[in-house]
């Protein structure tokens, strides 16, 4: 190999072989502070890694700004974000790897295809607003917020380059008299007091951002870069070409002083009243159906299989049904229309339609997230049942434990349903209705109306009956497993949370006393206070004897944990535990996320994760054992946002925003792997000893290996005919007897073999 220069801040002089151990393989592009390359790691998957000029390396003052973005991108890592996978600001050539994510920049987009359409618009300033949220939220300011620092991703935009960005905590300052940002995008403050910059300016920023991509310039456009400054600092902003739904909020971005500028918040609850038909909805590219008339010609040459020559991956359609109550299928579903549970006939290869992303002018598809794996072909390896239950259509093999074949039934409403198995059924609730499925073959047994006030979750069997939820105005309702009829009915209005623990239920009124209910009568077991705590959060994991009851001081101090028997009420145990902690499983618990009526054995340590009163992230893993009244905890290396986790024997597996899968020994308690699955939302993840599996906000399942992390595989997206909305709650999948059920934003609910994720 010819010699590498490291000299220079031109793209070609910067030819490194190798950052830390990722490969580099070719330039994405380079920037004022580094060059970006396109990177592999050992198992193959992509990264983009940022390594800084060798010029800027001997700069402590770089130096301290690099260590800066990497601290930024670290703490802002998640759904609007490339995640971060590794970095090394120490190095002689500083370098940062993050998840490599397909997709053009909101730049190049508008360059190649012009201004965006309303609609589209729309989707982009309540995506970036969403972003900013989450941004700020986390105490950073990003600063440099433009066109070419937001990527145009399948599952919506990603913020990237916090080269500038600055926590609000940080102690590095601006250099005296130098000038940091990109001027067309920069706040006035920016000009006039850069020390005293706050989150407005990237409000400021992202008025500007929309304007460039309804029109093609900026609000104030120069060929100068001092005029542009006067113009920002001074003049009115050019709107002419912005729709006129949008010019006032827009406006507003733009007002010259930071405290008359709208926040995140402000702006999506703005663009909820523009627009009638939005729904909180992420910044997920509007689909296109194919015709059915076979490949076609888009303006840049790709036929309707996605095949460009430029290697894009592909991703299969997602909507589309039949329901065997309503008759023939709808090709042109609108979003909302309520179907009754239905199958939906698998497309052959050669037949199934693909949806593109909007700014492509093709038939491309969502990318497959950090698996790097292209998506491509029909629903591969799901070979659907008829309505009727009869033979498997498609004649391939059977995949799952005796003879089971993979099956998908699309509920006919959009959003998931959040799905339980118990008294052999699959049991499923969505706004307004719970129905039951056979787990053999998908078959809708029955279904019934319910409060669409209802809490949200899955239905679950207690006491033999299924116990939809608590409905507000219709209290406690327990139904006939095989019919879906009701068998006891009781008003429980004055309630206001609602858990259950095997087969009592546990309602919790305005004044903190607990009453527990037999699921099986209705029959109230016992009602009082739980001690020492004034408004008890009640947890209780499948297979654990006990239910916890936690509560947490508004200083995030300590918490305290009573564990008491649910069929007595008797209290067992309890404890004061440092820091704000909230429990994610138990050993004595199966750790998986199917039903269950419970077990009489005894119960055991519990685990908690401990989260940061400020950040709200999850900084350790803590196991607490009653029986020696001892409390060990292990610190994770890189905190989780939102985290979610469950128990699997020795084992907690914890996912947080971002997308990144940790597992934690709990015996030597440390951690035993992690790993990106690209996924920048997930639910909580299920287990069954062999495999992890994750669900993606696009309704992909994903099965990580227990042992050591290895991502092993993944199913289509299934996004549906709705393809700007995004589910409000992403439901964790269920394991039960080898099999997965999962559900999408389509309204699929789905069964794939445990045995081989690599054949989904």
């Amino acid at each position: 190999m010819a010699p590498q220069r490291n000299t220079g801040s031109d793209a070609e002089a910067e030819l490194p072989e190798y950052a830390g151990h990722y490969r580099l393989e070719s330039c994405l592009g380079s920037g004022g502070m580094g060059v970006v390359h396109l990177a592999r790691s050992t198992s193959g998957l992509k990264l983009a890694v940022k390594v800084v000029h060798a010029e800027f390396a001997r700069d402590p003052e770089f130096r301290g700004r690099f260590r800066q973005e990497v601290a930024a991108a670290r703490r802002v890592s998640g759904a609007f974000t490339a995640p971060v996978v590794d970095a090394d600001p120490e190095a002689e050539r500083p370098w940062m790897a993050t998840l490599f994510i397909p997709g053009p920049t909101l730049a190049e987009h508008v360059k190649r295809n012009g201004p965006m359409p309303p609609a589209q618009l729309r989707r982009l300033m309540a995506g970036l607003a969403e972003a900013l949220r989450d941004i700020h939220r986390v105490g950073v300011v990003h600063r440099d917020l433009k066109p070419s620092n937001v990527l145009l991703a399948g599952d919506g935009p990603k913020v990237i380059d916090f080269g500038i960005s600055r926590p609000k905590d940080s102690e590095l300052r601006t250099e005296t008299g130098k000038l940091i940002g990109t001027p067309p995008f920069m706040a006035p403050e920016q000009f006039r007091r850069p020390r005293a910059v706050g989150p407005a300016a990237d409000i400021f920023a992202l008025g500007s951002v929309l304007v460039h991509a309804a029109t093609g310039r900026g609000p104030f456009d120069s060929d100068s870069p001092y005029v542009v400054a006067y113009q920002v600092v001074h003049d009115e902003p050019d709107l002419t070409g912005v729709p006129d739904t949008l010019a006032p909020l827009v406006l507003r971005c733009l007002a010259k002083e930071p405290e008359d500028r709208p926040s995140p918040d402000e702006l999506m609850r703005e663009l909820r009243s523009v627009a009638a038909s939005y729904d909180t909805q992420a910044f997920i590219p509007a689909q296109r159906t194919s015709d059915g008339s076979g490949p076609s010609e888009s303006a840049d040459g790709a036929d309707a299989s996605g095949a460009s020559g430029r290697g894009e991956e592909q991703r299969p359609e997602g909507g589309g049904g039949r329901s065997p109550v309503d008759g023939p299928p709808r090709h042109e579903k609108e979003p909302g229309h309520e179907q009754e549970p239905g199958h939906e006939k698998k497309p052959g290869p050669e037949a199934a339609a693909r949806r593109a992303p909007w700014w492509r002018g093709r038939r491309a598809a969502l990318a497959a997230g950090a698996l790097g794996l292209a998506v491509a072909g029909a629903l591969v390896a799901v070979p659907l049942w008829d309505g009727g239950g009869g033979a498997p259509d498609g004649g391939a093999s059977p995949t799952g434990p005796a003879g089971f074949r993979e099956w998908q039934t699309l509920s006919g409403t959009w959003g998931a349903p959040q799905c339980s198995y118990g008294a052999g059924r699959v049991l499923c609730a969505q706004p307004g209705r719970l129905f039951a499925l056979d787990p053999d073959d998908g078959r809708l047994l029955w279904k019934r109306p319910v409060a669409r006030t209802a809490r949200s979750g899955p239905p679950f069997v207690a006491g033999g009956l299924v116990q939809p939820s608590l409905n507000q105005g219709r209290g406690l309702e327990a139904l006939d497993p095989a019919s879906g009829e009701p068998v006891w009915q009781e008003n429980t209005a004055e309630y206001r949370a609602f858990a259950h623990a095997g087969s009592t239920l546990l309602l919790t009124g305005a004044d903190g006393h607990v009453t527990a209910v037999s699921g099986a009568t209705g029959r109230t077991l016992w009602s009082h206070p739980v001690p020492g705590h004034r408004a008890p959060r009640l947890h209780w994991f499948p297979g654990d004897p006990l239910a916890y009851a936690t509560s947490t001081p508004a200083d995030g101090s300590g918490t305290q944990v009573t564990a008491i028997d649910p069929g007595t009420g008797r209290v067992r145990w309890d404890a004061r535990l440092a820091g704000e902690l909230t429990p994610v499983g138990s050993s004595a618990s199966s750790g998986n996320s199917g039903g269950s009526d419970g077990s009489d054995g005894a119960g055991g340590s519990v685990v908690f994760v401990a989260v940061d009163a400020v950040y709200r992230e999850a900084r350790a893993v803590v196991r607490y054992t009653p029986e020696t009244r001892t409390e060990r905890r292990t610190a994770l290396p890189v905190p989780l946002a939102q985290a979610h986790g469950t128990v699997r024997g020795n084992t907690a597996y914890l996912i947080g925003t971002g997308g990144r899968l940790v597992a934690v020994d709990l015996e030597g308690l440390r951690e035993r792997w992690s790993v990106e699955t690209g996924a920048p939302r997930a639910a909580a993840p299920a287990a069954d000893g062999r495999h992890v599996y994750v669900t993606a906000p696009d309704g992909r399942l994903l099965a990580v290996d227990a042992r050591s992390g290895r991502l092993l595989g993944q199913t289509a997206p299934r996004l549906g005919d709705a393809g700007d909305r995004v589910a409000g709650a992403l439901p964790r999948p269920v394991v039960a007897e080898g099999r997965v059920y999962a559900s999408a934003p389509d309204g699929t609910v789905f069964a794939v073999s445990g045995r081989n994720p690599a054949d989904w």
